[in-house]
């Protein structure tokens, strides 16, 4: 994919929707969200170099195991940092460019990606303080069920961060996988995730993305 068409995935609203994946129509189109920095990737401030990304191990298998299932695995990211000007687009393509040609490369694929550069202390453009599309308020998500026909009941979402996980129970998640990797390793990031748990939204705490091939209720119920 060309710069040019990596650079129309920039809407009128600053933020970035990208869906890679013709998805054909299923009855049961549960997905899998994906934060990115520190949860795939091992985290980087702000990260926007391509060559510092550092594939967290297990993360390209969990990856193509969703592939192999038949699970969109989408991508939802805050870039803050392009809010705060600290890098732009450009960069973020950079990144996102090399990320997926390396997963690809592997054997899977990312069906599409979506960022929010909103951020409080952004700056103009950027500086909607209570943006939909900044997690944890669920935005995202809900741009990928509307475009690509997402069951967001039986989806799940994974993420170093307490936010990513409200995100999804924003959304309407089945559940979520908080990631002792990245900034997951604060205690303050597990507990908040675990306080989210109750009957209608599930929350494990796993100690790095690999975890999530034996133990993703999502994965569970395909292979059953």
């Amino acid at each position: 994919m060309s710069p040019d068409n990596y650079q129309s995935n920039v809407t009128e609203d600053n933020v970035w929707s990208q869906v890679i994946t013709d998805i054909a129509s299923t009855s049961d189109k549960a997905a899998l969200f994906l934060d990115r920095d520190g949860a795939i990737v091992e985290e980087v401030n702000y990260l926007h170099r391509a060559e510092d990304i550092s594939f967290i191990p297990g993360a390209i298998e969990v990856i193509r195991k969703s592939n192999e299932l038949g699970i969109p695995v989408i991508i939802v990211t805050n870039q803050a940092g392009i809010g705060r000007q600290y890098y732009n687009w450009s960069h973020f393509i950079d990144v996102q460019k090399r990320l997926q040609t390396e997963i690809f490369d592997a054997g899977g694929h990312i069906d599409a990606v979506f960022a929010c550069p909103h951020h409080i202390d952004a700056r103009a453009p950027f500086d909607d303080d209570d943006h939909p599309w900044r997690k944890p308020n669920p935005g995202m998500l809900l741009a990928a069920a509307d475009l690509m026909d997402i069951d967001l009941k039986g989806s799940w979402i994974a993420g170093d961060r307490a936010g990513d996980l409200r995100a999804g129970l924003n959304a309407g998640c089945a559940g979520g996988i908080h990631l002792q990797t990245g900034r997951g390793i604060r205690e303050i990031e597990r507990d908040s995730s675990l306080a989210l748990a109750s009957t209608e939204f599930q929350v494990k705490s796993l100690g790095s993305i690999a975890d999530m091939l034996s133990e993703l209720p999502l994965f569970k119920a395909r292979l059953h």
